[in-house]
């Protein structure tokens, strides 16, 4: 019991001393002549992240006025369901624009098969 309380303490110990490393420190490396020197500093102007405040203007969604109209309607009711049915097309109209599935992924079914699946 005691050896492996020392081993988990050794093993704990060498952990703290990588975590209190500093993340930012640079040693140099050992640099063979070929290619760019990767002890030279980037001359390239750093790329800074934007900010709330200088974010472009947010483009108005489709939905959004749907979604408004939606929140005035008795829930579950025809309208409602209509409204509602309306905009998760829209959805699926926008994910379909993103989403891109490789030909290579989906299996064609052959002339022969039985689609269905049915297990035997």
């Amino acid at each position: 019991m005691m050896r492996h309380g020392f081993v988990l303490l050794t093993f704990c110990a060498t952990l703290m001393g990588c975590a209190v490393a500093p993340a930012q420190e640079r040693r140099p490396i050992a640099w063979d002549g070929f290619g760019q020197n990767p002890n030279k500093v980037s001359s390239r102007p750093l790329v800074t992240k934007r900010s709330a405040a200088n974010a472009p203007p947010v483009q108005d969604s489709p939905n959004q006025e749907r979604e408004r109209v939606l929140g005035t309607l008795r829930p579950y009711s025809e309208a409602w369901w209509a409204v509602h049915d309306e905009i998760e097309a829209e959805n699926d109209r926008q994910l379909g624009t993103k989403l891109v599935i490789c030909p290579r992924c989906v299996r064609q079914p052959s002339p022969g098969e039985d689609v269905t699946g049915s297990i035997r």
